[in-house]
């Protein structure tokens, strides 16, 4: 074999020569793959209802991630080797599709609306999943204001953490505010690939431009799962003068510190407590023609602070806006890299198309979390 011909099939563990277009033969999504499932495979192992379960798996949790660092540098050091490295390579050619469908579209994003119709399939799971569980049990609501439940002894019913998180305006702040985050950031990374793509513009201008955009979108993601984390972990605390918008709480609790946990097997709200609710009716009531405020009137119910299992309904919750909040870490990752490339001047109108593909990806992280919020924090 000739030193060309050796030129012309370069390894699969990268640099690239993509003036012969772009990389065919690489390990980077079979390892990354592998290492995603090791991963979920360990990590499953290790939680069991929210408990831990020992330390004995996690040694497989860090091999596994660092199985995907695996994956993730080698992916990179062959998109490094075109636009910085290899800058001087302007004959960029995309392989295309043949067949039907796709047939003359470039295959690497055929390849991406394939892994994101993937991507659909797993979070219309997750959402009729949610369904079939919001309707087929009943509503914690439902339940209390039945009467059928006895102090002391929890009953199985629905909770939805809207009537947790849209309790008050407060609550609501983290979820909106990332709402508007997510919009934003697909508004930053299209202006990306709009400054990417510019012909009559100087080079310096467009590396700050490119730079300037993908970091913008790159700490939009971040302050997303920054505000998770304090949605689900941390709370926060209000000034004074907001206090009486809150129930006269002086901080906005954690769903953690609410108890809304997937091991939550009695769960309990002072919205289920009729003593509070007696004590406090400018907030909540009972309904006068519920069974429960017919029995309390009667003397047939003692009344008494209701206990729930709400495991189902937590569960729901937390896996499929982890799950989201999982595809918003891959993101960060992505972006990471491609802002220190764009600093470097590693994105031209020659391959410019990267920042498209991953904008198709973001867009789609986007359009999901606009079904979750309605669905979760609103319903």
């Amino acid at each position: 074999m000739s030193s060309d011909d050796h030129h012309h099939h370069p390894s699969a563990w990268g640099p690239h020569d993509w003036s012969h277009g772009a990389p065919h033969n690489s390990w980077a999504p079979i390892i990354m793959s592998g290492g995603f499932a090791l991963f979920l495979f360990a990590l499953a192992a290790a939680y069991e209802w929210g408990e831990f379960m020992g330390w004995y798996n996690v040694p497989m949790v860090f091999a596994s991630l660092g199985v995907i660092a695996l994956g993730l540098f080698v992916w990179w050091r062959q998109d490094w080797s075109y636009g910085v490295d290899g800058s001087d390579s302007k004959h960029l050619w995309e392989p295309k599709s043949t067949g039907v469908p796709f047939q003359n579209i470039d295959i690497r994003k055929v390849a991406l609306w394939v892994f994101l119709m993937s991507e659909m399939m797993v979070f219309t799971s997750l959402f009729s999943t949610y369904m079939r569980y919001r309707f087929g049990i009943p509503n914690c609501k439902t339940v209390f204001e039945s009467g059928e439940w006895v102090e002391g002894s929890s009953v199985v019913c629905f909770e939805p953490a809207g009537h947790l998180i849209a309790s008050s305006w407060f609550h609501l702040a983290p979820g909106a505010i990332n709402t508007f985050a997510l919009i934003i950031s697909s508004f930053t990374v299209v202006q990306a690939l709009r400054y990417a793509k510019m012909k009559d513009i100087d080079d310096d201008l467009r590396r700050k431009r490119v730079t300037r955009y993908l970091g913008a979108t790159w700490f939009l993601a971040i302050l997303f799962l920054t505000l998770k984390m304090i949605e689900w972990f941390i709370g926060f605390p209000l000034p004074e003068f907001l206090h009486e918008y809150n129930h006269g709480d002086s901080t906005i609790k954690s769903l953690y510190a609410e108890g809304f946990l997937i091991n939550a097997d009695s769960y309990q709200h002072h919205a289920y407590d009729t003593h509070y609710i007696e004590t406090h009716p400018e907030d909540y009531s009972i309904p006068e023609d519920s069974a429960l405020y017919a029995m309390m009137q009667a003397g047939t119910h003692p009344g008494g602070h209701m206990m729930a299992d709400i495991q189902v309904s937590a569960t729901t919750f937390y896996v499929t806006t982890g799950t989201h909040g999982a595809h918003v870490f891959g993101g960060i990752v992505g972006l990471t890299y491609m802002t220190l490339k764009a600093a470097r001047g590693g994105y031209t109108p020659d391959n410019a198309v990267s920042i498209e593909y991953f904008g198709l990806y973001w867009h789609f992280v986007d359009l999901v979390w606009v079904l979750v919020f309605p669905f979760f924090y609103l319903y």
